[in-house]
């Protein structure tokens, strides 16, 4: 991974675990838990697969499943892509969807819910990946001497994102014992229990654990990395452009520990990174823009920008306009709706004097539209003093704050707003100023 690992002195390699036939890591291990159950005697003919899963080990469970003629029902919670309940269904399971936000003990999470069902359903088995201990056995003998053998030998780090700690546990053991002095990294994401003190839900799916799984053998892991949803799902994004290779969320948080352990290495290391599965998967989430703009992900078009650079903008556009156009108290309303006219304004802030010179002289604001409906009640008010009839001072923002403060403002009903330097009025912005501003920004 030249590009993305274009920074680090080590080589950086990515193990492609999407290309295998149900598209993740996890088909590794759904052939052989069913396989196993069936020589234990635990899975007959006829019988039903129960798994709770993020939907990655119910693909490959459901894989197998289709070919041997078993019934197949996965519990999911509610956070996993709806691409990922749709590609299970195709395989002809059931899948049954819970709560993300509770307790792994509660009857909702999508554990208690599969541990019913199994309990229920005559000729039921469930695999369960958490402690099924065929899980890292699979992955010790498949995934750690692949990698031994085409790294020829030559790892000397090992970055897995962990969920029910198979891979790591199998694929790291099996390199260890090639040579103990390869480290072992897990990617881990906030609100995990494996580096967090207290649990909280996070976005990446298919990794973290609130609990800890019989499949992990931390002893296994030399080092643990945290990552955000943030850097994940960026990071994924980054493979994906920069690698042309269309990631899942899992790959972003192993790559983006992976970037971080190779600050220090040098340029003897090979450090091989996971790449559970593919982002074919999540283009409703992390591929999606708006999903990413809503989560706070991805920066909104002009979010960086100053409230000074979008009257800038607007000055350009509109020279014929003053930088402030106000109307004096003692104004004639008549005068004030020829003033509106004149420059094809819908508001005007109403001062001491037509030129403002600080942010005291404004005491009010006509608008258009509480003017149409004062005139057209009262025909006499033409020939009122605007102070008479003004509404409330449109609200002041200063030049340097980012334009969110301006869109807090207008969406709190305000028409539009004074910008000021330090006291100094500079100018008025109203919602279509900013619409245009924005839209410019986002234009190639």
């Amino acid at each position: 991974m030249n590009r993305i690992g274009r920074h680090l002195s080590c080589t950086l390699l990515g193990k492609l675990e999407m290309l295998n036939p149900g598209g993740s890591v996890k088909d590794r291990i759904g052939l052989t838990m069913i396989e196993q159950a069936e020589q234990d005697g635990l899975l007959r003919p006829g019988g039903t697969i129960i798994e709770p899963t993020s939907g990655n080990t119910g693909v490959g469970l459901a894989m197998a499943a289709s070919l041997k003629g078993y019934r197949c029902i996965f519990t999911m919670p509610d956070k996993m892509s709806q691409e990922k309940v749709a590609l299970l269904r195709a395989y002809g399971a059931e899948v049954v969807i819970t709560p993300t936000a509770v307790a792994p003990e509660s009857p909702e999470s999508y554990y208690s819910v599969a541990d019913r069902l199994t309990e229920e359903i005559p000729g039921a088995f469930q695999p369960n990946q958490y402690h099924n201990q065929t899980n890292p056995e699979s992955h010790y003998a498949t995934t750690g001497p692949e990698i031994w053998e085409q790294t020829e030998g030559r790892i000397t780090h090992f970055v897995v994102s962990v969920g029910t700690g198979g891979t790591v546990t199998g694929a790291g053991r099996y390199l260890k014992e090639q040579n103990p002095d390869i480290v072992v990294v897990g990617a881990d994401p906030e609100g995990s229990i494996f580096t967090s003190d207290e649990v909280a839900p996070y976005l990446v799916e298919g990794i973290g654990k609130d609990s800890w799984p019989d499949t992990l053998d931390r002893d296994v892991i030399d080092r643990w990395i945290t990552v955000s949803d943030r850097d994940s799902f960026v990071t994924a994004r980054r493979i994906t452009k920069e690698e042309g290779l269309l990631a899942g969320g899992s790959c972003g948080t192993a790559v983006w520990a992976a970037l971080e352990v190779g600050k220090k290495l040098g340029s003897d290391d090979v450090m091989v990174v996971i790449l559970p599965d593919s982002g074919k998967n999540y283009l409703s989430k992390l591929y999606n823009e708006s999903w990413m703009l809503e989560h706070g992900f991805l920066d909104r078009p002009g979010t960086l920008a100053r409230i000074g650079e979008v009257l800038i903008e607007k000055q350009k556009a509109e020279p014929h306009i003053p930088d402030v156009v106000a109307v004096p108290a003692n104004e004639k309303v008549g005068r004030a709706i020829d003033t509106l006219q004149e420059y094809g304004i819908s508001q005007v802030p109403v001062a001491k004097s037509d030129q403002p010179q600080d942010i005291s002289d404004i005491i009010g604001s006509i608008r258009e539209r509480s003017l149409l409906d004062r005139v057209f009640r009262d025909r006499d008010a033409i020939e009122r003093d605007v102070a008479e009839v003004m509404d409330a001072p449109l609200p002041t923002v200063q030049s340097s704050a980012g334009v969110e403060d301006m869109f807090a403002d207008l969406s709190r009903g305000a028409e539009a707003i004074v910008v000021v330097d330090g006291h100094t009025p500079k100018g008025v912005l109203t919602r279509a100023d900013l619409l245009e501003f924005l839209a410019h920004q986002n234009r190639p």
